[in-house]
């Protein structure tokens, strides 16, 4: 299952994307996430539907730095194949 996120609010700048991955990567996810140009985060996910529930539920608390205001969320049934979760500039 592959879900597509994208995160609103204060999320550049603080930390984010590291909290991101380190999240995906311990529910044990592959995919990337990444700023845009607008302030706002996005991120595509792989696994099951039970650990990216899991793992969307924390990225709607955000970290401590972070001031997380929408989470726009895509389920998708399309396969694609990452390696690990990356960071992407």
């Amino acid at each position: 299952m592959l879900v597509r996120l994208t995160v609103q609010g204060i999320v550049q700048g603080v930390g984010f994307r590291f909290f991101v991955q380190k999240t995906a990567l311990h529910y044990g996810l592959s995919g990337f996430v990444k700023n845009l140009q607008n302030g706002d985060v996005f991120i595509e996910a792989i696994g099951t539907q039970t650990k990216l529930n899991l793992f969307i539920e924390e990225i709607e608390v955000g970290n401590r730095f972070s001031d997380v205001r929408n989470v726009k969320i895509e389920f998708d049934s399309i396969e694609k194949d990452f390696d690990d979760f990356k960071i992407a500039y």
